[in-house]
């Protein structure tokens, strides 16, 4: 198979928040614009605001990127940290390798992408936190952090938080 399978929703997403009784659904969907290749962006001022705008005292954040080459995962934000982050990603998987996703005899990827992908499954493609008394539970290095493998793009994220 040359091409890639598409998913496509019936309705679009939107920004939604109901009520069941005492729990909350809080869901929005946002963009982020990256501006390299490989990079490491901090989201936990944006998702801190959020939760707290979702009037969910205890419960949970789901965050997914609605992409395959970028990811979403909890680390320090140091910059030496976030470098060799991205030192253990581009040793990890090397960009230059003769991967199939980048053979036009095998796919219709044009972007020549393959290790970006790869590297996002190392990365893991979603995060759940708990939230307690209307904030994010992180510990005290914790950060929620944006990789970007396959820019400069616009990415969309999507957040649901959910509880009472």
């Amino acid at each position: 198979m040359k091409s890639s399978t598409a998913t496509v929703r019936a309705r679009p997403l939107a920004g939604v928040t109901s009520r069941t009784g005492p729990l909350t659904v809080h869901a929005e969907t946002f963009t982020i614009d990256t501006a390299a290749r490989v990079q490491m962006l901090d989201l936990t001022e944006r998702i801190t605001e959020l939760v707290r705008r979702s009037g969910v005292a205890d419960g949970t954040i789901n965050l997914v990127p609605l992409h395959t080459t970028c990811a979403v995962f909890i680390n320090e934000h140091q910059r030496a940290l976030l470098d060799d982050i991205e030192t253990f990603l581009t040793r990890l998987v090397d960009r230059e390798s003769d991967w199939r996703h980048n053979d036009p005899e095998c796919s219709d990827c044009d972007r020549l992408n393959a290790d970006a992908h790869l590297r996002a499954l190392v990365l893991g493609h979603s995060l759940t936190l708990q939230v307690a008394g209307g904030e994010l539970v992180l510990g005290q290095w914790q950060r929620i952090l944006l990789a970007e493998l396959d820019g400069p793009r616009t990415r969309t994220l999507r957040a649901s938080v959910m509880g009472v």
